[in-house]
């Protein structure tokens, strides 16, 4: 072997492992196929998105659909200080129930008071902040608070009373145990990449589980109509989706501001 030889630089292939730079910088493991990171100025969510693309077209037609069941039903019973006709019927099964399953009543309507909710909403909070989520958390907070808001100026619009002057319609209790289960099957989506109808599935199977359960214990302890638990829960339906595309739609405007 020449002098020459002995000095030329070798070449060597990719080691094992190493980073492959394509024309947008390094890829990384953890992100799925086809879907950009945070900062990419390709088109499409971020990864860092509340609300997934797949399912964002089913969501807006369930959210549209929901506002006007809100609609419908506080125009149907605004001044109203009695049940309807299907309301009668629910609550002559569910209505004054006994031990043991009033004290389960109770302990699934304390989710929907103050110290509970604030519990579960500071509970699901720290676990987005600890695994480094922030858009997640900011989403928690919007969509629970826009949800128990929504539901609070609309009682004295629809004016419907119970056991005297206490206003019903729509249910806070219910909106907010629902807000907050969608918005966190959302994020569960989102973590997991599912699309299509199995991600529509999810966000509808666990709105119905929290607002048949919150909704049953509020028919039960005979603190709302059951058409205002169904009033609360389309509250959420609408809510959330409207919260995680203006996060998204926030958080993006900013990013683009201070890039």
């Amino acid at each position: 072997m020449t002098g020459a030889d002995r000095l030329a630089p070798r070449e060597h292939g990719p080691r094992p492992g190493a980073d492959h730079r394509g024309p947008t910088g390094p890829t990384r493991p953890d992100e799925p196929d086809g879907q950009d990171s945070p900062d990419s100025p390709v088109g499409g969510p971020p990864k860092s998105a509340v609300l997934p693309a797949a399912p964002r077209a089913w969501l807006g037609l369930i959210a549209a659909l929901a506002a006007l069941t809100v609609l419908v039903l506080g125009f149907r019973y605004a001044g109203h200080s009695g049940p309807g006709t299907v309301d009668a019927w629910i609550q002559s099964s569910v209505d004054g129930v006994r031990a043991p399953w009033r004290r389960v009543a109770l302990a699934i309507d304390f989710l929907g008071e103050p110290a509970g909710a604030a519990a579960l909403v500071a509970a699901a909070v720290t676990g987005c902040l600890v695994r480094r989520w922030p858009r997640a958390a900011v989403l928690i907070v919007v969509a629970t608070g826009l949800t128990v808001a929504t539901t609070t100026m609309v009682k004295p619009l629809a004016g419907r009373t119970i056991h005297g002057e206490h206003l019903s319609y729509p249910s806070g209790h219910t909106g907010f145990l629902t807000a907050f289960a969608v918005t966190v099957a959302l994020l569960a989506i989102g973590r997991r990449g599912l699309g299509g109808m199995a991600a529509v599935s999810l966000v509808l199977a666990t709105a119905l589980v929290a607002g048949a359960a919150m909704g049953w214990a509020q028919v039960a302890l005979g603190a709302h109509y059951p058409t205002d638990t169904l009033g609360g829960w389309c509250v959420a339906l609408a809510a959330v989706p409207v919260s995680a595309w203006l996060v998204d739609r926030t958080a993006g405007t900013l990013r683009e501001r201070y890039r």
